[in-house]
């Protein structure tokens, strides 16, 4: 499977997209790359988890090793068939890079924390030995987006399972096929590395109507939701132990000590690292006004192009759209259509034709510039020219409108950084790098998909899905 071809990989997506669009994978043919009939894939929620709750009972059966010999053979997976999922994803969804999503896959595979993170506590004294240890909650229901589907799935899964869970997936809607392909992954693994066959489930037509099922289902002891604010707090009200991943609007600040050459170009590089999609990413940055002109120029020359204010209005037109909310108030979303696309795609809209080496569409605008207000999710970066750092300050984190989620900033002044990231809070929080260092791609530490900002987890990894056990010897164990 490393070695497959270009041509190979197509081929196998193809297939796979096909049979996606029937209602059922019952009638799958075995062959040898990707579109066997799918393991782990129910037509119904309840049927979902009742086999990932057998799949718990086998797992919870096992030893550590052997839980790590299962994500040792998911590992090797992702990393074979990385470029499977990466085209399946982008030709499903439309949205993103290749490249890109092969990147965030091998990512997945090499920094998301397997056993080692789960880790036991004991503590002694005159009244004996307390033992603490991190425990599974059972069967933990999941609610994957479209931006980082496959990717969210291998690691979320990798996550649970180290944690001795069993998962139930509901995927987002418009990325079943390379989601499911995930969740069959994973099995194979599994069943390659001699655990259960079943070990993950997902849906064949995942629905909100299958998501309530899951959210309100005895057997399911925690939900984990990527998503959107709206589902987030739907999962949030089920009245069950939740973790919540919610949405961001990431500023970025450049002050005058900035390297102002390296800071443009990593944040381009950030910007548009899978044309935007991940929620880590750069959305509006705040520019001193005295580098503004050198920041841009840095920009342009790494493949960013500029666009004038007639000509942002005309695009924000496209890019987001009007829509009515519940109570009749008229609110601006964004245009799915327009979504994790290439900048040339997108710059095509309004008539200006460029090249496929123009990765970024940057414009100077307003604080109160839609750009600047709403997370877009697409190689667009409004510039706000600021007099000194404690304007930067304050509407960045205005911008960023509470979410807690990311902020970055790029400068050499030590006292700037440390009240930007006292002022802002955020779950990460960047500093003279792309965006996407802060979760581990060419910064150090550990990966995740599930950024837990709403719920307080942060940067999820195994012990995040996990509950702690006292166990308490009374006046015996000490040795001392």
């Amino acid at each position: 499977m490393a070695n497959i071809s270009e041509a190979e990989i197509r081929e196998v997506v193809s297939q796979v997209l096909n049979k996606m669009q029937s209602s059922s994978t019952k009638d799958w043919d075995s062959t040898h790359y990707g579109p066997h009939k799918f393991i782990g894939i129910y037509e119904d929620m309840n049927d979902a988890i009742k086999a990932a709750d057998t799949g718990y009972r086998a797992v919870r059966a096992m030893s550590v090793e052997q839980r790590e010999a299962i994500i040792t053979e998911i590992r090797r997976l992702t990393r074979a068939e990385a470029a499977i999922m990466a085209e399946l994803g982008v030709t499903e969804t439309g949205m993103g890079k290749v490249e890109h999503k092969r990147l965030k896959h091998i990512l997945v595979a090499d920094k998301t924390p397997g056993t080692e993170d789960i880790i036991s506590n004991a503590r002694t004294g005159d009244s004996g030995l307390t033992l603490v240890e991190m425990a599974p909650f059972g069967v933990v229901g999941s609610i994957t987006p479209s931006t980082n589907p496959s990717e969210t799935v291998i690691c979320n899964s990798i996550g649970m399972i180290a944690a001795g869970n069993g998962v139930v997936f509901n995927p987002h809607p418009n990325a079943i096929a390379v989601s499911n392909y995930a969740v069959d992954l994973v099995n194979r693994a599994s069943k390659a590395a001699g655990g259960p066959d079943i070990l993950v489930c997902s849906m064949v037509k995942p629905t909100m109507e299958s998501a309530s099922v899951m959210q309100s289902h005895p057997l399911i002891r925690l939900l984990v939701c990527t998503g959107g604010p709206g589902v987030v707090r739907a999962v949030l009200s089920s009245g069950k132990k939740a973790i919540g991943a919610g949405a961001g609007n990431p500023p970025v600040i450049v002050d005058d000590t900035a390297d102002i050459a390296k800071a443009g170009k990593d944040i381009i590089n950030g910007c548009t690292f899978d044309n935007n999609l991940p929620c880590i990413a750069e959305k509006e940055v705040f520019a001193f006004r005295n580098i503004a002109d050198e920041l841009i120029s840095a920009m342009l020359k790494n493949g960013a192009y500029l666009i004038d204010s007639a000509q942002a209005a005309r695009l924000a037109e496209i890019v987001l759209v009007e829509k009515k909310d519940k109570n009749g108030k008229v609110k601006k979303i964004v245009n799915r259509e327009c979504v994790g696309r290439d900048a040339d795609v997108i710059l095509a809209k309004i008539g200006i034709k460029v090249s496929k080496d123009i990765r970024c569409i940057i414009c100077e605008a307003d604080f109160d510039h839609a750009f600047v207000q709403n997370e877009l999710m697409m190689p667009i970066l409004p510039i706000v020219r600021v007099d000194n750092i404690d304007q930067a300050i304050e509407l960045a984190v205005k911008a960023e409108h509470g979410n807690r989620h990311t902020a970055h900033m790029h400068s050499k002044n030590i006292d700037h950084l440390s009240r930007f990231a006292r002022a802002v809070e955020t779950t990460i929080f960047v500093k003279n790098a792309p965006s996407y260092a802060g979760i581990g791609f060419g910064g150090e530490g550990h990966t995740t998909f599930t950024i837990a900002g709403p719920t307080g987890e942060g940067i999820t990894s195994a012990r995040s899905f996990t509950r702690q056990r006292r166990c308490v010897m009374a006046d015996s164990f000490r040795i001392i």
